[in-house]
């Protein structure tokens, strides 16, 4: 039974290629109405695959998924749906205004829809001044910004967004970030895939963890950084193997630096005594700073670690 509070329900959701390929395997997950959804994994994990099955644009083998209370593939429910591929082509002999009203046009939006809502759309993402030029002359950068205007024009319910901030440089992530908060505010949903971790980290409401087409983890920055805290240790010298028997701590430990070491501790009480036990091991401690565990140091752990007995919900 679907929900009427999520815009994603999937139920053990399966793609099998050839009768041999397995490209997703049980995904179980939800997505809520209004949030800013973050898909992460690594290459194969089936990420492109889960997209395309809930756009309709690929079967499933077995399992069944819901898009805005419908059924995958619902017509109405698609029309109400927006999407940036990560891979696209357009139409590189039209201007930029022209591109968004034909694509106005198989949104099925009126004109007088179409003439307010495309000048918004090409302010929003910056193009104003380049609102007549043809999109041959426009650069990887301005191109992915035209597509993002192109999969917000309609005023989707949904939007799926691969890559959104590929090609661009800092001031354009920043404009794309900006973008995904006012679709927010307006009540749209948006499911991110994407590798910057960094812009998924600030943008995203909850992610969810991909491994091997299963979800692993799911949950909000709090709920899975919760009991784990980040250490950077800075010393005089590091010992001969002290890196080594510094694994007892933590299951990751990297030398960062000729001084720094960087680790995860299970519980912010054992600083301290992290600190003593250095202390015996004979490092001379210059600084010893607990940070809050970021997104990418969360990937790297949980895509690193083992198989799990049960994947989680989102």
């Amino acid at each position: 039974m679907t929900s009427s509070t999520h815009a994603i329900e999937t139920f053990d959701l399966r793609k099998v290629f050839n009768e041999t390929k397995v490209a997703v395997e049980g995904l179980t997950l939800q997505v809520k109405r209004g949030e800013v959804f973050g898909y992460l994994g690594p290459n194969g994990a089936g990420k492109t695959t889960s997209v395309k099955m809930l756009l309709g644009l690929v079967s499933p083998t077995t399992g069944s998924a819901f898009l805005l209370g419908e059924p995958i593939g619902h017509v109405e429910a698609r029309a109400r749906v927006g999407f940036l591929p990560e891979h696209f082509r357009f139409h590189e002999w039209l201007r930029a205004d022209e591109f968004l009203d034909l694509h106005g046009q198989l949104y099925g939006m009126s004109k007088s829809d179409r003439t307010e809502r495309i000048p918004k759309m090409i302010d929003l993402v910056d193009l104003r001044d380049a609102a007549t030029r043809r999109l041959s002359t426009f650069s990887k950068g301005m191109i992915q910004r035209i597509g993002l205007a192109m999969a917000m024009l309609p005023r989707p319910e949904l939007v799926f967004l691969d890559e959104p901030t590929s090609g661009l440089d800092p001031f354009g992530r920043l404009l794309v970030r900006d973008v995904i908060r006012a679709a927010r505010a307006e009540g749209t949903t948006i499911f991110l895939n994407s590798h910057l971790l960094s812009e998924v980290e600030v943008t995203c409401d909850r992610v969810a963890f991909i491994r091997h087409g299963r979800v692993v983890r799911a949950g909000s920055m709090a709920e899975l950084s919760a009991g784990l805290v980040s250490v950077r240790l800075r010393l005089a010298s590091i010992p001969p193997g002290l890196v080594t028997d510094l694994a007892a701590w933590s299951e990751r430990v990297e030398q960062v630096g000729e001084h720094e070491i960087s680790l995860s501790l299970a519980e912010e009480s054992q600083v301290a005594d992290l600190n003593v036990w250095l202390v015996n091991q004979g490092a001379r401690v210059l600084a010893l700073a607990p940070q809050q565990v970021s997104l990418e140091q969360l990937f790297l752990q949980i895509m690193e670690g083992g198989p799990t007995a049960e994947e989680s919900v989102a």
